[in-house]
């Protein structure tokens, strides 16, 4: 179990606004419908991961938040990450866990 948890990519949000966290694991599991997604609540803070590789659209974040929210707009919220992350444009976030160039 504890190779597993190694493995394990994505974003640790803040749980001050649960508006935001919802979004953000709705629209996370949009973008990857085949993750085998791990949420874990911990009342201050919310872990969203999967195995190797997250990623999450800014159009599907606004889909789930139902306005347009950049997502650079998430930067008070996401508070840590496991594994790497890449920005890709104004248009995605990926969070993997080795390099990919």
């Amino acid at each position: 179990m504890a190779d597993d948890l190694r493995r394990l990519v994505g974003p640790v949000a803040r749980g001050f606004d649960p508006d935001i966290v919802d979004a953000l694991v709705t629209a996370i599991e949009i973008d990857n419908p085949d993750a085998k997604l791990v949420v874990e609540d911990h009342g201050g803070y919310v872990r969203i991961h999967a195995p190797h590789r997250l990623r999450l659209t800014r159009a599907s974040l606004e889909e789930a938040v139902g306005r347009p929210f950049p997502l650079a707009g998430l930067e008070p919220a996401i508070v840590s990450f496991a594994g790497r992350m890449r920005y890709v444009g104004d248009d995605e976030l990926v969070w993997y866990l080795n390099r990919e160039d």
